[in-house]
């Protein structure tokens, strides 16, 4: 029988060679278009100083540029190189760190242990060190911060981040955060918090704010896929409402009353931030799962933030938002809320069950409890990470108090960019996910969604579909919009919104698809091929079984036509190549994407092998 980890590495073998393949024929596609537009014409890049095209051909680390004392230019030019594919940030560890796979994977049984990562120095060498990367960081135009600062057994270490001044909201940072979990778990409670800046009453005050419907104020249960931003300045700060004061007679130091009515505009907190967090406040409730499951397919989170309620333990609908963050190999964050009302006996069998669970043969995630910022930028730093260390970090919280709330804004702070990923190609033709359509008056239609490759200015023109009988129409971006502040374009990996021209409201669903006008015009497909795991089924899925598929913005019903397993059918366990077609129209999809089915407790994961027509 597979294993789930073992389908999930094949799963990502199968997407990889996938879109290597897909991706050099469309930058060949892009280049081909590109030169035929221009008519042999030299495109216009961004111009590059000449001080800082690189000099030297050879391969030197930054980290032994930074130590030596050689060639400033150079260090200079690899500093900004290493920028602009981190897309404006870089951190840079300096002094003999602990080895990260010793300090938070022990081996068992113990053995040798690991030396520390990293060149020994002493305070007189780091000091000189960052000295010399401030001036260089004052004429790139960016700030150099200090996340922490250690003094080991080996001289002084620590973790120094590097971040530009964007110039517009274009250049801002961008990280998607699905926030997960079961009802009254605090999710909506501790993004007021976050992105207020305020401390919560105790009785809900502070997510009152983030509803968007009626009967949510009226119940208290979120029912949409909501969004909330936290900004955080080239500096490092948080970009929150600045007219706090603190009650004198508050013994915990509660911010006054007035402060939590403030809110902040999301144009002014992108005129301030280099850097944003996009939340998805999802649904905790059982009845609204299929709206959370869409958020965490359709939204493409990078990460995901789950909420335990002290109180209540790893109960409900908790387990199964971590089943498909699990499923989805999306990395995971946990949050234990309420621990200032929570008795400690039962705060302790919280956390015991949240242990077993996150290091069970399931989930196999070493549980991290973040107390201190070189605890948080690590584990920022080394969450997801390739090398085997799956890290989950946990913070224990309270909206109250403010306890640990510094650690998660430190942590949030350095996680990576989501168009740092390498499955968003800017160089490539434009193609944009719907997730969400608007009828906005004296606009007209609005998508949303994020932009899986290539860039988009306005007025370009583009292919919208497929519509119920399978054909793409002609379209134009008329305007766009990132975190509701307007912008000229948009580049793969961001989450924007167009509106666009001679496009009613009754043509555009959700799953559908904008595409750059290319020569070879797209197709939508009715049938495809796919492998997939039946992670949980009552009984057995033979031919003609039908199921809920989430395939990124795609949500439908699909049928099973036929399975290529020796018995016909498959169960709990199993796995198969499998032909899907759709059950009501045409859809745009393409081989390597990550499939999930759903129907009633049913749990299928598998990805798109072939495209059948």
């Amino acid at each position: 029988m597979t294993t789930l980890k073992s389908f999930q590495a094949e799963i990502a073998q199968i997407s990889t060679e996938k879109q290597k393949l897909a991706l050099k024929e469309a930058k060949e596609a892009h280049a081909a278009a590109e030169l035929a537009r221009h008519h042999g014409k030299i495109i216009k890049k961004e111009v590059v100083p000449e001080d800082l095209v690189e000099q030297d051909s050879t391969e030197v680390p930054l980290t032994d540029l930074v130590l030596s004392e050689g060639d400033g230019d150079l260090l200079r030019s690899k500093i900004h190189k290493a920028l602009a594919k981190g897309h404006g940030e870089l951190l840079l560890p300096l002094g003999a760190h602990p080895s990260p796979i010793h300090t938070y994977n022990p081996p068992e049984p113990p053995i040798t242990p690991i030396p520390n990562e990293g060149t020994p120095l002493s305070v007189q060498k780091l000091n000189q060190i960052l000295e010399r990367l401030r001036t260089i960081c004052s004429s790139l135009n960016t700030e150099l911060n200090e996340m922490y600062r250690v003094e080991g057994t080996e001289g002084p270490f620590g973790v120094w981040l590097i971040r530009n001044k964007p110039k517009g909201v274009e250049q801002i940072m961008e990280v998607r955060v699905a926030v997960v979990g079961n009802v009254d778990a605090g999710k909506s409670t501790t993004l007021g918090v976050l992105t207020r800046g305020s401390l919560d009453d105790g009785r809900g005050k502070a997510r009152v704010a983030l509803f968007r419907h009626p009967h949510e104020i009226e119940t208290g249960r979120t029912s949409s896929v909501g969004g909330e931003i936290l900004g955080f300045s080239p500096t490092g700060e948080p970009v929150i409402p600045s007219a706090h004061g603190v009650d004198a007679l508050d013994p915990h130091g509660h911010v006054m009353a007035v402060a939590k009515r403030e809110k902040m505009g999301w144009e002014e907190i992108c005129s301030r931030a280099a850097k944003v967090i996009s939340f998805i406040d999802l649904a905790g409730h059982e009845r609204y799962f299929k709206t959370t499951l869409y958020g965490l397919s359709g939204c493409a989170p990078d990460y995901v933030m789950l909420m335990v309620g002290g109180n209540a333990g790893l109960i409900g609908m908790s387990k199964e938002h971590l089943g498909v963050a699990l499923a989805l190999n999306v990395p995971i964050a946990v949050c234990v809320t309420k621990i200032d009302m929570t008795p400690p006996n039962i705060l302790k069998q919280t956390v015991d069950m949240l242990v077993k669970v996150l290091r069970s043969p399931g989930c196999r995630r070493i549980p991290i409890f973040v107390n201190t910022p070189q605890q948080a930028v690590d584990c920022a730093r080394f969450l997801g990470n390739p090398l085997g260390i799956r890290l989950c970090p946990i913070f224990m919280v309270s909206n109250v108090t403010g306890h640990n709330l510094p650690m998660l804004r430190t942590f949030l702070n350095v996680l990576p960019s989501s168009q740092s990923d390498d499955k968003y190609v800017v160089d490539a033709p434009f193609e944009f996910a719907i997730s969400d359509v608007f009828s906005v008056p004296f606009v007209g239609t609005v998508v949303s969604g994020v932009i899986t490759a290539g860039t988009v200015h306005t007025n370009d023109a583009v292919m919208l579909g497929p519509d119920s009988v399978g054909q793409f129409v002609p379209t134009a971006v008329k305007t766009i919009q990132r975190k509701r502040a307007s912008v000229e374009s948009g580049e793969a990996g961001q989450s924007v919104s167009f509106a666009l021209k001679r496009i009613k409201r009754g043509q555009v669903r959700k799953g559908m698809v904008l595409i750059g006008r290319t020569e070879t015009p797209p197709k939508a497909v009715k049938k495809f091929e796919g492998m997939v795991m039946v992670l949980h089924h009552a009984s057995t899925i033979q031919p003609k079984y039908q199921a809920m598929m989430h395939c990124g913005a795609i949500r439908q019903t699909v049928r099973i036509l036929s399975l290529d397993h020796p018995s016909g059918l498959i169960r709990t366990g199993d796995r198969s190549k499998v032909v899907f077609e759709f059950i009501s129209h045409a859809e745009f999809i393409k081989e390597g994407q990550l499939i999930l089915l759903r129907e009633a407790k049913t749990k299928v994961l598998g990805v798109v092998t072939r495209i059948l027509g």
